[in-house]
């Protein structure tokens, strides 16, 4: 006997389709089916990309699938951004991003994409506290060095940073205040560039992370003058409170992000396998190589994070910019 509809029609196949996967044994794909790609808005040689290269080379593991780095650098971090907010929202294309570029940059410019709603958070990897260096060769021996030569040669200092309102912008237009100086600020396209322009000579003063200033220490090629946070990192380094620099200057949280959409099972397998790669040995020892910690926040528990730090930053950038 015939159907009488085509949506009758329809339904049968479906009914048929569904009788033969379950008689054969035939199970329908689930996510992810193809390798899922990471785009990070910033240049390569940053802590991100180090970073990610580590999450990337272990993570397959706990997703059955490949992850692919695609460095987007471009527009303080908003290009990279732009892309993974247009992508579809399959669950295979994320953005690792940070704080300042994620909730700050709304505050001080007009965006092509919401970040408020055109996201929904994955995980928050870790957090990174910055460290300000000169070159070995450096006439600056320490921070206090550094600030009378502002303040003698106001713009004189160049200090390289990884693009307007980023992650080492934003530290050391808190510092200028903090101290009442002026340096010249010049932006590169991520921290791994600002920090090639310092060892080049094209630069005076830079600030980075455990990832990316440690190796460079070690070798005797740079000098740090001061870390953020109340505590002192290295044993002859003075903390930024020490130095009279309080409050969250300088910390910068690892976010990985999704497009707006993607469905709740398959942010669910991400979340998954990023709380799997924290308690890898693998992973621990090459992050501990790094200097980096895992300190692991799930997606729910940063959104809160988010919105708390949405309000900070309208009110600081309010602050800095305030004439």
């Amino acid at each position: 006997m015939f159907p009488k509809s085509l949506k009758q029609a329809a339904s049968l196949v479906a009914s048929v389709g569904l009788a033969i996967g379950l008689s054969t044994g035939i199970a329908f794909a689930e996510y992810p089916e193809k390798p899922v790609t990471m785009v990070i808005p910033l240049g390569a040689g940053g802590s991100h990309d180090l970073n990610a290269r580590v999450i990337t080379s272990i993570i397959p593991t706990y997703l059955n699938q490949a992850m692919i780095v695609r460095l987007t650098p471009g527009a303080g971090g908003q290009k990279g951004t732009q892309e993974v907010a247009n992508a579809t929202p399959d669950g295979y294309t994320l953005l690792f991003s940070h704080n300042y570029i994620d909730m700050l940059q709304q505050h001080v410019e007009d965006l092509p994409y919401d970040p408020n709603k055109d996201f929904v958070p994955i995980a928050r990897v870790n957090y990174a506290p910055i460290g300000i260096v000169v070159r070995a060769d450096s006439p600056y021996k320490t921070f206090d060095d550094l600030i009378a030569a502002a303040q003698a040669d106001p713009g004189g200092v160049r200090m390289a940073h990884s693009g307007n309102w980023g992650a080492l912008f934003v530290p050391a237009a808190q510092i200028m205040k903090a101290k009442d100086v002026s340096f010249n600020l010049v932006p590169y396209q991520g921290g791994g560039p600002a920090l090639q322009a310092l060892l080049s000579g094209d630069a005076d003063v830079t600030m980075g992370f455990p990832s990316t200033l440690g190796s460079q220490i070690e070798a005797g090629k740079l000098r740090m003058l001061a870390t953020a946070g109340d505590e002192r990192i290295m044993d002859d380094v003075p903390s930024f409170k020490e130095l009279g620099i309080g409050g969250d200057v300088g910390f910068m949280h690892r976010i990985v992000l999704a497009p707006a959409g993607t469905p709740d099972d398959v942010v669910a397998k991400l979340t998954d396998a990023f709380a799997k790669l924290q308690e890898d040995k693998t992973y621990q020892r090459m992050m501990g190589r790094l200097g980096e910690n895992m300190d692991l926040i799930d997606g729910e528990g940063y959104q809160k994070m988010r919105e708390d730090q949405n309000a900070a930053y309208k009110d600081l950038v309010a602050k800095i910019t305030a004439q």
